[in-house]
């Protein structure tokens, strides 16, 4: 698997890709858009609040400190295969605050890598941004960056046939920026459904996967 941390300024952002933020198309009911997803398309995930669960107040700093969402590693191996790419996308200033090492985020992706390869599953890439929110320059989501990066690095990505999966309202903005289908994860799907950037809500990552897979 590879890693991958982005910077400020490494990678351009256009008004133009902005843009994409309007040009989605109007939702479907998820069975319809489940049949169509096949082997071209990508699932970009995030990571904290959906493959672990969150430390309150606090940072993942290290292996020990992670605790896997019941069932998100298993999503993650039956999603395998059925979708060309499964890609982490995150923001990790803790690295930024001095909390942790580079080094350190890179061994903890590697552990998650491991574990989900260990159940029959595959992981191909993780984009961080170690950048703080208060850097104007900042890569973190809800800026595309780190999806425009992946597009660039693994061939075949389209943002039409690209689903993004996180937790949080930048998440979502992240994969409209970029003209992905949005599906927030969380305890009040019902209420998830109120922010204008999300198409579809489930309270896990294994309800998702079991959503899509239905549909296959």
């Amino acid at each position: 698997m590879a890693y991958f941390e982005l910077r400020a300024a490494s990678y351009p952002v256009t008004e133009r890709l902005l843009l994409l933020a309007y040009l989605c198309s109007m939702p479907v009911p998820f069975a319809d858009l489940a049949s169509r997803i096949d082997p071209t398309w990508t699932l970009f995930l995030d990571r904290d609040g959906v493959l672990n669960k969150h430390r309150p107040d606090d940072y993942v700093k290290n292996w020990d400190e992670w605790e896997w969402i019941p069932g998100s590693a298993a999503a993650i191996a039956r999603l395998t295969g059925h979708f060309r790419y499964l890609i982490v996308i995150t923001n990790q200033q803790g690295v930024g605050k001095g909390l942790m090492t580079e080094q350190d985020l890179v061994h903890i992706h590697t552990q998650m890598e491991l574990s989900v390869r260990g159940i029959g599953g595959e992981l191909d890439a993780v984009y961080f941004c170690s950048d703080l929110s208060s850097d104007p320059e900042h890569q973190r989501k809800p800026r595309p960056d780190m999806g425009l990066a992946a597009q660039q690095d693994f061939e075949g990505i389209d943002f039409a046939r690209s689903i993004m999966v996180g937790d949080s309202s930048s998440d979502m903005e992240f994969g409209r920026n970029l003209g992905m289908t949005t599906v927030r994860i969380g305890p009040d799907p019902e209420g998830a459904l109120q922010n204008p950037h999300t198409d579809f809500a489930f309270r896990t990552l294994a309800e998702f996967a079991d959503a899509v897979l239905a549909a296959s």
